[in-house]
């Protein structure tokens, strides 16, 4: 009689409260497990990121290339408009090199080492993030061939998305475009043989 007495002071607000807290007892047990499941390994996203880097050089690659599967390619991209723009990165797993985007690469890895060079530094990858942004400012002062001209591109876009082979193998073509004083670099232009469609000067 004692004991059923003791129940009825047990109010529903009171059960409710006891099941949300059993709850989360049960959930905060779990989760140091969920914590270390999650935790991220930046160091090794940094060093396969830049390992990606290395597969998209373009070039005669040094012998301290790291991507064993990757060998010299593009080694006459130029020759056909007189210059040299061996070099660079190709771009998205593709055979072209455009220059608006590998700027944009290059500036960022250059903005991380400014911000963030002691961690890069911990993580082993300071020399390798120096090389990669070097490998991509090289190209571009080949690319500056005078004043008022750079080599924009190399390749065609639309023939080359349409292949799929080894840069050490690629057929497609590597005609060049410029951006001149004749030929700034606009968001509109004629597709009469002057241009590629992206404001930039067929050679």
């Amino acid at each position: 009689m004692e004991i059923m007495n003791k129940k009825k002071f047990i109010s529903p607000k009171t059960t409710i409260i006891v099941q949300q807290l059993t709850t989360l007892l049960l959930l905060l047990s779990f989760f140091p497990v969920f914590t270390q499941s999650q935790a991220f390994d930046y160091a090794e996203a940094l060093s396969k990121s830049l390992l990606y880097f290395e597969a998209q050089r373009s070039g005669r690659l040094p012998y301290s290339q790291r991507v064993p599967w990757r060998d010299h390619s593009g080694l006459t991209d130029g020759l056909e408009q007189g210059v040299d723009l061996v070099g660079g990165y190709y771009d998205a797993g593709d055979h072209v090199k455009f220059g608006l985007p590998m700027a944009f690469t290059v500036t960022m890895l250059s903005w991380g080492v400014i911000e963030y060079g002691d961690q890069i530094t911990r993580a082993g990858e300071f020399e390798h993030t120096l090389e990669a942004i070097k490998w991509g400012t090289d190209y571009f002062i080949k690319a500056h061939t005078s004043p008022n001209v750079l080599w924009a591109e190399v390749g065609d876009g639309d023939t080359d998305h349409y292949c799929w082979q080894r840069p050490e193998d690629m057929t497609t073509s590597r005609r060049a475009y410029k951006i001149d004083e004749s030929n700034p670099w606009v968001g509109s232009c004629r597709r009469d043989g002057r241009s590629n469609g992206r404001g930039l000067h067929r050679v």
